[in-house]
């Protein structure tokens, strides 16, 4: 049985893809649980204290805290079978319903956060291979090393309060607008956080290309290409991007993965009601079935992410797909 799995790729992936979910989901219960606090002191803060036994076991069991911790696992996770990710008493919704409407956002997010990154990533690293060592490598390395050494959230918030000052403008003046029921102010809303987060992605992606790029470059086949007299742009696009797509596309795919679960800041300083935002205000209502959930919902995208970017190899490159 073992053997059979092993030697296909496609069932080997689906295995690996649930003990990776299983492994999320004991990770992410048993963590919110050594967290101090629940449900109860998360509701009535001080007053809790002043509950009486009876009242505490009342509450208890109306949270589903009296059981045993494995019960209350094997309960959530034979729940979720079913389409049921719980029940948001603070919301006054299911988790479903919470996380249907938070994920398209923030996939929106990301995808906007990734064509940002990739424009300035790209052609920073077009611009620094192009002159190893020269003073344009130097310029892009130091784009490079800004953007990953500035936060996001100082980012964030300097970019709203300059934009609120000078602009005379706040994109969290008004409710959020979904892309399908306001696309201009959606977009206005959204360009923001976007390009906070995609200044942040092109650091790597650009960090990646630069060296594939300068890898691609030693190959014989581009020296063959330039001394046929290959123009210098056409030769770096068309023969040394091309060739160097695939670590691109690797990190691009990781990065917009961690997107999903990693724009919990950003969310919240432009006020975005994204996935991330669902699980912070769940960790401070102590709501274990949302962040449980939710979290769950970010491993399963993440896993197709990457899925999705194993697939694309194919599309990019013959030789995998002849391997």
């Amino acid at each position: 049985m073992v053997r059979t799995i092993a030697r296909h790729p496609l069932a080997r992936r689906l295995v690996e893809t649930v003990l990776t979910l299983f492994g999320v989901a004991v990770l992410v219960f048993v963590t919110l649980r050594a967290i101090p606090g629940d449900q109860i002191t998360a509701t009535l803060g001080t007053e809790a204290a002043a509950l009486t036994p009876e009242q505490q076991a009342s509450l208890r069991a109306y949270y589903g805290l009296d059981k045993p911790l494995v019960v209350q696992f094997f309960s959530w996770l034979g729940n979720l079978f079913t389409g049921n990710l719980g029940y948001s008493r603070r919301a006054g919704d299911s988790v479903l319903a919470m996380t249907g409407s938070a994920l398209p956002v923030t996939i929106e997010l990301a995808v906007l956060a990734t064509i940002i990154g990739l424009v300035i990533g790209v052609p920073l690293a077009l611009l620094s291979a192009s002159r190893p060592n020269a003073v344009r490598d130097g310029f892009g390395q130091l784009v490079g090393l800004l953007a990953l050494s500035v936060p996001n959230f100082l980012i964030g918030a300097t970019l709203l309060t300059l934009v609120s000052k000078y602009a005379h403008y706040n994109p969290n003046a008004q409710g959020f607008a979904h892309l399908f029921e306001d696309p201009g102010l959606n977009l206005q809303q959204m360009l923001f956080p976007a390009l906070v987060l995609g200044f942040g992605l092109a650091a790597p992606i650009m960090r990646t290309a630069r060296s594939a790029l300068l890898e691609v470059q030693t190959q014989d086949f581009v020296r063959t290409a330039r001394g046929k007299g290959v123009a210098p742009l056409r030769l770096r696009v068309r023969h040394v991007l091309h060739n160097a797509l695939n670590p691109i596309v690797t990190m691009t795919g990781i990065q917009f993965g961690y997107l999903l679960g990693g724009a919990v800041v950003v969310e919240q300083i432009f006020s975005v009601p994204g996935i991330g935002r669902q699980v912070l205000v769940g960790m401070q209502q102590k709501e274990y079935a949302v962040v449980q959930s939710t979290v769950l919902v970010i491993a399963a995208t993440f896993v197709l992410v990457n899925l999705l970017t194993d697939l694309l190899y194919r599309v990019l490159d013959p030789r995998v797909r002849a391997s």
